[in-house]
């Protein structure tokens, strides 16, 4: 069960490096005394990292994959790498036709492991980003699910409706069968690699942005989902009927970002499917905070006494924390304490 120690000066990639989750994972790696390799798309795409983390010099540098579907598209990228931490995949919910996204999933994923097996010899732990709606599945009950379970409803849809399929079903989809191609191919190679797996399920992820965000429109969907209930209310956001029902698990980005390190370092993540969370939320809930934080009270109220304060509020969605929490140790961020650091990031830019 090979681990990976910061003394030792070990070079990690991360792919989709200008990303949410990324770009905080990179910040932590090179806190931590890593060196980092940054895989993005293009020159213009690892401007804005290159400027936030120049104060690393020479600790950090760049890798591009123009097409991280393609055979070899890391080849280059995996050379001298102790650890990788995959989280390249499309996240767009405006695709019409399954393939779109299904496709660079799998074989974005499965074209990094072939290019450690054939180019990254030093490689001992690769990381891989998937997502809690690979797990999770609709209830009309209230659910405790596990590492143990799998979305297998959204591949039933997607076989059933075809290009009707709705796209969050899509997106379960191309994660789910991401995940297990990764996994299939880690085991059937198992015997001669000197690396093992883990796959990483977030919640809904929140918190202050470090990636390159111009304004809330560039925001990414489920910080823009935020931005516009929270901060300021739109015509997209959510009434106050649908504040007290919109919901369901979450975690903060560098708390998130903190599961993938230790993902890469703990002997025991090896083989494991890992949920990241805090624990439910409803809209609401966010609402609720954001009203008490000064000098923040001025924000929209919402609907008090509705969210998780009410005891009639019923949480569909939870998640049994005894893997995440024993193989990782971690300590979340509270709610509030996201709350706070993403007003703040938002007063700064002057959102």
């Amino acid at each position: 069960m090979p681990a990976i120690n910061a003394n030792e000066q070990n070079l990690i990639l991360v792919t989709g490096a200008n990303g949410f989750i990324a770009a905080w994972t990179v910040r932590i790696l090179l806190e931590r005394g890593y060196a980092v390799r940054g895989a993005v798309r293009s020159s213009a795409k690892g401007k804005h990292l290159q400027e936030t983390f120049r104060s690393y010099g020479e600790k950090f540098e760049l890798a591009f994959v123009e097409d991280i579907t393609k055979d070899g598209a890391f080849d280059e990228a995996v050379k001298d790498v102790d650890g990788v931490i995959h989280t390249a995949s499309p996240a767009t919910f405006s695709i019409k036709n399954p393939d779109d996204m299904i496709k660079p999933a799998v074989n974005g994923t499965v074209s990094i492991l072939k290019s450690i097996i054939k180019f990254g010899s030093k490689v001992k732990r690769v990381a891989v980003t998937s997502t809690g709606a690979a797990i999770v599945t609709d209830s009309v009950e209230p659910r405790t699910f596990s590492e143990l379970d799998w979305n297998e409803e959204c591949l039933k849809n997607l076989e059933r409706l075809g290009s009707d399929v709705s796209p969050n079903d899509i997106y379960a989809a191309s994660k789910v069968l991401a995940e297990r191609g990764a996994w299939d191919f880690w085991k059937d190679n198992r015997p001669t690699v000197q690396w093992d797996l883990a796959v990483l399920h977030p919640a809904w992820i929140f918190g202050p942005p470090i990636h390159e965000v111009s304004d809330p429109a560039s925001l990414n969907m489920i910080s823009k989902i935020w931005y516009e209930n929270v901060v300021h209310p739109t015509s997209s956001g959510a009434s106050n009927k649908t504040l007290a029902t919109l919901g369901g698990c979450w975690a903060d980005v560098r708390d998130c970002a903190e599961a993938h390190v230790r993902a890469l370092e703990i002997p025991e993540a090896a083989g494991q499917r890992i949920i990241i969370s805090t624990g439910p939320w409803k809209m609401q809930d966010w609402r609720a905070y954001q009203r008490v934080i000064p000098p923040f009270s001025p924000l929209p109220k919402g609907n008090p006494g509705a969210g998780s304060a009410n005891s009639a509020t019923v949480h569909l969605i939870n998640y049994d924390m005894t893997v995440s929490n024993r193989v990782l140790g971690m300590r979340y961020r509270t709610m509030a304490e996201t709350t706070r650091d993403t007003l703040q990031d938002h007063a700064d830019r002057g959102w």
